[in-house]
């Protein structure tokens, strides 16, 4: 009985079982390799298959010692002569890419561990340069500039730390009475603390680049283009302040809520406040290009934000704070979904 071999698309053979488990022996042939009997192409088995039921036992030959076979591997194979040439490095940078993005946290950790506010900074900034990749990917559109991402990322930081750490907005009166009802005992309290005193001010901030972006445009911005400003908007913020609870409040926990919080605040708390921008943006886009609506806009542009922002703080994380984070998500996609046939809406 014949049997062909059939590796990479191509056939070989036919062959006689004493000859294929030869082969086998010698290593020319391997024991999942693909086989069927040349007069039965259609049913495809295994050489160990076939081997098995002709009660064929191989056993693959060694060649030479464990010496001698390195011997014949080659240096070539361990350390290529082209391992360190730059040419030869550039035809195939993906792994340099790679290294870049899986090797950075150590470096910037080495260089920076004995300044811990600029450690948490340039480790913030790796985790926002990840997001502002991903965002770019997904949302991009020919409107969106490199240099006025840069531009927007830097300045609402610098805003931010002016307002907050030199201003003191928080602690102005009124203010702080409303930042005092989120430590209430009183749900409702908390909720009317954290949505018109956490939340709207943080998205408040949040939307001012988006409406200086806005006002130098030389072009009416689409929706998609202001979501992703949005969302650097958000990354920003959350960056600067995921520094200062690190440096601050997470101090004060024991060391797994720490590690637990430091975490959140380098990936899923920038997202939220990523996402929650991103609707802001797209609201304000519709202000722009509908004038005639814009009071209401922007008022959805800061409120639904807002509102979402001091619900999400209010429930804490628990299972009905993760479903709103997941809504949040949800609803951002759906906007964009459904802007051309708002377009239409408006515009009659």
């Amino acid at each position: 009985m014949m049997y062909c071999i059939f590796r990479n698309n191509q056939s070989f053979g036919p062959y006689s079982i004493d000859v294929i488990a030869t082969y086998v022996e010698e290593g020319k042939i391997l024991a999942f390799d693909k086989a069927y009997q040349a007069s039965h192409p259609q049913d495809i088995r295994t050489v160990g298959y076939f081997l098995k039921i002709n009660g064929k036992k191989v056993k693959i030959k060694h060649k030479g010692s464990v010496v001698q076979q390195l011997k014949d591997i080659g240096r070539e194979l361990i350390i290529p002569k082209t391992v360190f040439s730059r040419k030869e490095i550039m035809k195939d940078s993906r792994l340099l890419w790679l290294a870049l993005l899986g090797l950075s946290p150590a470096f910037l950790i080495s260089l920076f561990s004995a300044t811990p506010v600029i450690t948490f900074y340039v480790i913030s900034l790796y985790f926002s340069i990840i997001w502002g990749l991903f965002f770019f990917y997904f949302f991009k559109t020919p409107q969106i500039n490199i240099k006025t991402t840069i531009v927007l990322f830097f300045v609402l930081q610098a805003f931010v730390f002016i307002v907050w750490d030199v201003l003191h907005l928080p602690k102005w009166p009124g203010i702080s009475l409303l930042y005092s009802f989120t430590e209430s005992s009183s749900f409702l309290l908390r909720l009317i603390g954290f949505i018109f005193g956490v939340g709207l001010l943080e998205e408040a901030a949040k939307v001012a680049p988006l409406l200086l972006i806005v006002y130098r445009a030389k072009e009416p911005y689409v929706p998609q283009s202001l979501v992703f400003y949005g969302l650097m908007s958000g990354i920003a913020f959350g960056v600067f302040e995921g520094v200062q609870y690190q440096m601050t409040v997470n101090t004060q926990l024991d060391y797994a809520n720490a590690f637990f919080m430091n975490v959140a605040r380098l990936t899923s708390l920038p997202f939220l406040h990523a996402i929650w921008a991103g609707m802001a943006g797209y609201f304000i886009a519709f202000a722009n290009l509908y004038p005639k609506y814009r009071l209401s806009l922007y008022l959805l542009a800061v409120a639904i934000p807002a509102v979402i922002h001091g619900l999400y703080d209010t429930l804490g994380w628990n299972i009905l704070g993760l479903l709103l984070t997941l809504m949040s998500v949800i609803l951002l996609m759906a906007y964009l979904k459904q802007s051309v046939n708002y377009q239409s809406k408006l515009s009659k």
